[in-house]
């Protein structure tokens, strides 16, 4: 009999110790310690295929001039949306971790996903619901898929029929929580993609621990991630968050995976955001914009439609702003309210956008340009729900508050994109010219720009034709004349 070990890990980070701890030496929390007993085991995870020959040598050092290469085929699913944020495809035999509030929607993606791959066989594990829920929500989705086919082509009823029989027909769904009936079922089935709904929910009898612990999800992860990078096949993991919004589990897990991916919104809302926090084959910036609807998400292609409001009359304190997440140019829709503060401290509220930054353009305001806004309440909203980090979004805040503050609505058809510095300066911003052609697309007639945005080495050389655009491009060096264009 092979002796029990116990030892004590971290359920914040999953740091390991023989011995009960009350403050973690890693990441510094208190009482997170958690007694799990682990058995060695002799048994070792089987080979899923025979090892190759890059897999045999690759235990001696080669240098880099010797090692073959071939650029990844990735494989193109139905949704764009989800192409783009995973880079141009999923890669073959990687590992991607989707993490999200509960209800927010990731098992609707993902079967979504899996009955919509009919050249792919596609096996779709599920811990949490029983063969009939997932049934159930299969079909909404079937028919929604069905009627889109429908109002795209007028067919006969016969050519229906024939494309609902073609949607799911190579998805294969499994209830199970042990790894190893896992194993079997998929070294019988030999799918090409595997779904596992989620990752707090298996357990491996290797190890004795509740399913959900810091060494069960280490471990299922590691046999997952072994059957990935040997037999090719993408495995996506769905995994459950705490209450600070960071995925469950050890921190761990996020570094064994190839990709996290962020599954964000609002459940009383109905557009979702898929964002990535980490992607090794491409960028980690990207960002998909999804509609919720009873038969299941829809890919929102254009997004600035979505986040733009459509206004009858002009009101004060509204400004549009281009920024970018990733490769897309997107235009937001920046709000700010000033009013006199009923009480002795002022309030400062940012929702979507950082609350120092904003105390940064206040005092910018209130220095540079000798706006008293010192008193006064200021409350800030991105539209839509999404989070900016983008900088130059700074003037079309800016605009937005001194609009309201003076209580002077922005001239309709009017974007801004630049970047404030402590002194007053309007700065240069990368990728001018895609945010200048969306806001020309979306039939805006003027954007404020930086004039450094046209200069190039301290030179007067321009790097970008104006000409060439059908909107005006208001070219600027300081806050100062935007006001004075604006507001005279």
């Amino acid at each position: 009999m092979a002796k029990t070990k116990v030892a004590y890990f971290c359920q914040s980070c999953g740091f390991e110790s023989p011995k009960w701890l009350g403050k973690c030496p890693s990441c510094q929390h208190w009482n997170t310690f958690a007694e799990e007993i682990i058995e060695k085991e002799n048994k070792s995870i089987p080979n899923w295929k025979t090892p190759s020959t890059s897999m045999q040598r690759a235990n001696k050092p080669i240098q880099v001039s010797d090692i073959s290469f071939d650029e990844d085929q990735r494989i193109l699913t139905p949704d764009n949306e989800f192409n783009r944020v995973l880079g141009g495809g999923i890669v073959a035999g990687s590992l991607v971790l989707i993490g999200g509030e509960p209800g927010i929607g990731k098992s609707t993606l993902m079967l979504q996903l899996a009955l919509n791959m009919p050249s792919m066989k596609v096996l779709y594990v599920s811990g949490e619901e029983s063969e009939r829920q997932i049934k159930m929500r299969a079909e909404r989705l079937v028919q929604s898929e069905v009627r889109s086919r429908k109002s795209e082509v007028d067919n006969v009823k016969s050519e229906i029929e024939n494309s609902k029989f073609e949607i799911g027909s190579e998805c294969y769904i499994l209830t199970e929580t042990s790894t190893q009936n896992i194993f079997k079922q998929i070294e019988q089935l030999e799918p090409d993609m595997v779904v596992i709904d989620s990752i707090q929910t298996l357990y491996s009898s290797h190890i004795e621990s509740t399913p959900g612990s810091v060494s069960q999800v280490r471990e299922c992860t590691a046999e997952l991630l072994r059957f990935a990078k040997e037999s090719g096949t993408p495995v996506f993991l769905i995994g459950h968050i705490t209450k600070d919004g960071m995925i469950a589990g050890p921190k761990i897990l996020e570094h064994m995976v190839d990709t996290v991916l962020q599954f964000e919104g609002d459940r009383h809302h109905v557009y979702r955001i898929l964002r990535a926090v980490k992607n090794r084959f491409g960028s980690a910036s990207e960002l998909g914009i999804y509609e919720m609807l009873g038969e299941g998400l829809r890919e929102v292609s254009n997004p600035s439609e979505i986040l733009l409001s459509q206004r009858d009359e002009p009101l004060s304190g509204i400004t549009i702003s281009a920024t970018l997440e990733g490769m897309r140019p997107m235009l937001i829709e920046t709000q700010a309210l000033v009013s006199t503060s009923a009480y002795g401290t002022p309030q400062r509220t940012a929702t979507g956008f950082d609350t120092k930054r904003m105390n940064m353009l206040l005092a910018v305001l209130e220095k540079r340009c000798g706006f008293k806004l010192g008193g006064k309440d200021v409350f800030l909203n991105i539209t839509g729900g999404i989070s900016v980090e983008d900088p130059a979004i700074d003037l079309g805040l800016a605009a937005a508050i001194i609009s309201s503050h003076e209580d002077i609505p922005i001239p309709f058809k009017t974007c801004f994109a630049g970047e404030i510095g402590l002194s007053g300066e309007v700065r240069a911003v990368n990728r001018i010219e895609q945010r200048i052609a969306e806001a020309q697309k979306l039939g805006f007639e003027q954007i404020f720009i930086s004039k450094y945005n046209l200069e190039s080495g301290g030179q007067n050389k321009k790097r970008i034709d104006l000409t060439r655009y059908n909107i005006a491009v208001k070219t600027v060096g300081s806050i100062e004349e935007v006001f004075s264009a604006l507001f005279g």
